[in-house]
């Protein structure tokens, strides 16, 4: 192949936006590579499966939480909201009503929420970490308030629901909360690189002054987010709930700092500006990861799952600081 006279073929760089999640990539597979390697079938159709099944809602919540720290906010309220969903699901259902009404109410619990905080973020000025908090006390006492016992979930319809599933003879299962988890991922995909309203977000996150002299709808956009988040939290409850059959006003205790911490594995700056839906997917993917081996190797306490999620957000956070300074250098 033959080049002009005085011109060089072009180089290929990769852009370092994308340097973390190829990281977080990275780690799923060494950890697949590890647990391969030292436990009998960890590689399977089964245990990958499992991944999906038992963290459906916790993708649901990382998509949410991806869009509220891509414009440098936080929420705090995500875990409580997914105990208000399932007890709001078990109370409707006990009193009689349809799943075709109780499903859509069950997912406005969570919105409604996410548009307190947005309004509160955005109108009133208080920090998101604030009004938040503020949030997750009130629907946590919600909780309780509504049901403070554990309440099961017996209608046919839902059962039905929490029951369908495929499967093949290789091991491999997909229930209709993993559906819903990867419908849900989907959108997410598309809202943010294809329409005006995620190039939006992504503008507020680099710098929230800049977005505003270009005229973007940034008071719109903040409060969005926050609702986009509450429903996300909404649809997470309502699939913990297909997890659990019940609703129960512990649910989802600390629930949103794993959603924080797949969504920072993930490589989501917590400054705002870039970051990855799929990068979040994978975050999930590796805290499921680290269960699963400390489930196979069955001396280990479960504390260390903590241990080492906390290890992976500190090792994340400094890749994302070094990058950044090198951006601006």
């Amino acid at each position: 192949m033959t080049t002009l006279a005085g011109t060089r073929p072009r180089s290929f760089h990769l852009d370092r936006r994308y340097l973390p999640v190829i990281g977080t990539l990275v780690v799923v597979l060494l950890i697949f590579a590890v647990g391969g390697s030292r436990y009998d079938g960890f590689v399977t159709g089964r245990v990958i499966s499992n991944l999906f099944l038992n963290n459906a809602h916790l993708v649901v919540l990382a998509v949410g939480m991806t869009f509220v720290i891509l414009t440098g906010g936080i929420d705090l309220s995500v875990g409580a909201v997914v105990a208000l969903s399932g007890i709001v699901a078990a109370v409707l259902f006990e009193a009689g009503l349809p799943a075709v009404v109780v499903i859509p109410t069950v997912v406005l619990v969570g919105s409604v929420i996410g548009l307190l905080i947005g309004v509160m973020v955005h109108v009133f000025g208080v920090q998101p970490f604030v009004a938040s908090l503020a949030a997750m006390f009130l629907a946590r006492g919600l909780c309780y308030v509504l049901a403070p016992q554990s309440v099961p979930i017996r209608d046919e319809t839902f059962v039905a629901l929490s029951d369908w599933s495929l499967r093949s003879d290789s091991g491999w299962r997909v229930t209709s909360a993993v559906l819903i988890a990867l419908a849900t991922l989907a959108v997410a995909v598309w809202v943010l690189h294809r329409t005006r309203f995620g190039r939006t977000v992504y503008a507020i996150g680099g710098g929230e002054q800049s977005a505003l002299l270009m005229g973007l709808p940034v008071g719109r956009t903040k409060v969005l987010v926050y609702v986009v988040s509450g429903t996300c939290a909404g649809i997470g409850g309502l699939l913990f709930a297909m997890y659990s059959r019940s609703g129960y006003s512990l649910t989802g205790v600390g629930m949103e700092l794993d959603a924080i911490a797949a969504v920072v594995i993930g490589g989501t700056l917590l400054t705002g500006g870039t970051g990855f839906v799929l990068g979040s997917l994978l975050g999930v993917l590796v805290l499921g990861l680290i269960q699963s081996i400390i489930t196979f190797e069955g001396t280990l306490s479960s504390w260390w799952t903590r241990i080492v999620i906390g290890a992976l957000v500190l090792v994340f956070v400094v890749l994302q600081r070094v990058l950044v300074g090198r951006r601006v250098t």
